[in-house]
């Protein structure tokens, strides 16, 4: 098939290689322009999308909106049999979903029609669901609403966000290459009208390490904020990010360190962080960090 690809993030770099790798024409490569990044925050940072198809020596497009005319247009006059869309960014106006002779193919990483949005993989971590996985689908003009093609589901188990990530970007790539293998062996289906969940983007005052909840909420905001933007708590003016941390016994007030080993009371239960990060300094073992920055009982992180 004559595809366009449409992605930003590493969670799409799997797809857009499988399906170069089958053989697939790919017109061309829609991405996020490049953002400022690097030490100094001021470099011109292209996607990781944006970098794969340039090593796959694709053409690469990456216009700020293509709301435009022109820019309608130019998609269009690629003349793609399909467009193939992983975590793009951008809304797609509906010229864009109809210039493509079998419309845009969406890979969602949820198991729709849970979690429509855009941040799917941390809203189920955190809410405590037992599994997740990818639907591909047919776009239509709707948030996440399309007719669904094909589903794969994977238990969450103490997976982080950015390993189930991973792990559903590799999940994508293998489904979406059976799909277009023989597409009218996947006839759409219409979403269930129960269950439907948003998955609003995640504002990085969620990160707060809320203690108020039980060990197991807090352990579970942990896995979902890993390894961006990070759970953290504030001590004496110093944010720590916590990347790993495990359920353990404990009763106290919220908040309140119980022992010399950094156990931290919770709304019920307490928790043990395993992984942290002092601003500007790698992550380390909770353990090393202790010997060199010992905290103890009876303070309070907030």
């Amino acid at each position: 098939m004559r595809i366009i690809f449409m992605g930003t993030p590493e969670f799409a770099v799997p797809a857009l290689r499988a399906l170069h790798q089958a053989g697939h024409q790919i017109a061309a490569v829609y991405t996020q322009p490049p953002r400022p990044g690097g030490r100094r925050g001021k470099e011109l940072t292209p996607s990781p999308v944006h970098r794969a198809a340039s090593e796959l020596g694709l053409e690469v497009r990456h216009p700020a909106s293509l709301k435009s005319v022109e820019e309608q247009a130019a998609f269009a006059e690629l003349g793609a049999d399909v467009a193939v869309v992983a975590a793009y960014g951008l809304i797609l106006p509906q010229a864009v979903l109809d210039a493509p002779r079998h419309g845009c193919i969406n890979l969602h990483a949820s198991l729709l029609p849970r979690w429509r949005g855009a941040a799917p993989i941390q809203r189920a971590i955190h809410a405590g669901d037992e599994e997740t996985g990818i639907t591909v689908m047919q776009m239509d003009a709707g948030l996440d609403t399309g007719a669904m093609l094909l589903a794969e589901a994977t238990p969450i188990g103490g997976k982080t966000a950015g390993e189930l990530t991973d792990e559903l970007g590799t999940m994508g790539a293998r489904l979406i290459v059976d799909v277009l293998a023989d597409l009218p062996a996947f006839p759409p289906r219409p979403q269930p009208d129960e269950g439907v969940a948003y998955a609003k983007k995640i504002d990085k005052a969620e990160a707060l390490l809320d203690f108020s909840g039980s060990a197991a909420q807090v352990e579970r905001q942990v896995r979902a904020m890993a390894p961006a933007p990070g759970a953290f708590f504030t001590l004496d003016g110093e944010r720590y990010k916590v990347l790993a941390a495990e359920v353990v016994d404990g009763s106290g007030e919220p908040g309140t360190v119980l022992d010399d080993s950094l156990t931290v009371a919770c709304g019920s239960g307490a928790i043990r962080p395993t992984l942290i990060q002092r601003a500007g300094k790698p992550a380390m073992p909770t353990a090393d960090l202790l010997r060199g920055k010992p905290i103890a009982p009876g303070k309070r992180l907030t």
